[in-house]
């Protein structure tokens, strides 16, 4: 029976059985990819050039972008590869790093969600203190903080999960290493160590979750308190983006993670790991620049300007 010592790679779950199905599944992931890139690149193209765009709201926007392409990148090349090549195989090296990055990516989002409903709280329920609440100084804290705790956050998982010795052979059940799946590969006793670890991970994010719940009860408290449909239009419109970006990405995180064995199925795991790893990072572009002006006419702005010096 193998173990941990003698696996050299592992073995990831084919996106189709057929040839023909392989190619078809390229070149569609392909354009999602490239949708990606397009559309996070087009947001922190503007944010970062458009002067007006250099507030706490679009700074917390531009680092999601940026994480956001380095979760769809840390998943989709490798799956394209294998459905280009025909191939099912990733090295340990690899798949170990895969799971650092991906973990790193979705621990920071998730962080970097929660810190901006709290921009949103404090904007929309106490104006008069948001310019010393969320200084430059303070924004730059909170995403370092964000980002730090994806790195710390992933490094032990990583460690914990590879140290475990594998029982079960190599076959990963996903389109990608993911830490469910290759418990799954470990020997029963030794896996309670992550499972622990995963469980405390779950209960932070619900920590999490219910805060960013609260934020919203109380902004929407704020917003139907407002005297002006003007007024209340601006705020539906910063904070309906949010609030559906954190819909999709918690329901199918959460589903993925918390889902009783008894229904679980190849089928159903990579559906679901598409929909959370695949959706989020390519309809967020959209989904923040679908109601917002400003983001709009930076967009607008961008895109002449390529245009200009293309000709």
């Amino acid at each position: 029976m193998p173990n941990s010592s003698s696996i050299s790679e592992f073995l990831l779950l084919p996106l189709a059985d057929t040839r023909q199905l392989q190619l078809l599944h390229f070149w569609l992931l392909l354009g999602i990819y490239l949708a990606a890139l397009l559309g996070n690149g087009l947001i922190s193209t503007a944010v970062a050039c458009d002067q007006r765009l250099h507030t706490p709201m679009y700074f917390f926007l531009l680092n999601l972008a940026l994480l956001d392409l380095g979760c769809i990148s840390t998943t989709l090349p490798k799956a394209m590869a294998n459905a280009l090549w025909d191939t099912r195989a990733i090295s340990y090296a690899g798949c170990a790093a895969q799971v650092f990055f991906f973990f790193f990516f979705m621990s920071a989002e998730f962080s970097l969600l929660t810190i901006m409903s709290y921009d949103r709280y404090v904007a929309i329920c106490k104006p008069l203190h948001y310019g010393t609440l969320m200084d430059s100084r303070a924004c730059a804290t909170m995403a370092a903080a964000a980002w730090g705790a994806g790195v710390l956050n992933s490094l032990l998982h990583t460690a914990s999960t590879f140290s475990l010795p594998l029982c079960q052979g190599n076959v990963v059940n996903q389109f990608f290493c993911e830490i469910p799946q290759i418990l799954k590969l470990s020997c029963s006793a030794s896996s309670l160590r992550e499972t622990v670890f995963l469980t405390f991970s779950v209960s932070l994010a619900f920590g999490c979750f219910v805060f960013i719940v609260v934020s919203y009860v109380q902004i929407f408290m704020a917003v139907l308190r407002m005297s002006t449909e003007q007024g209340r239009h601006k705020a539906f419109s910063t904070c309906l983006p949010h609030l559906a970006v954190v819909s999709l990405f918690l329901s199918t995180s959460f589903f993925t993670y918390l889902k009783p064995p008894s229904i679980s199925s190849p089928l159903l795991d990579l559906t679901v790991a598409l929909l959370y790893t695949v959706v989020p990072p390519t309809l967020n572009p959209m989904i923040y620049s679908m109601r917002n002006r400003e983001i709009k006419h930076a967009l607008k702005k961008v895109l002449q300007y390529t245009l200009f010096q293309l000709q």
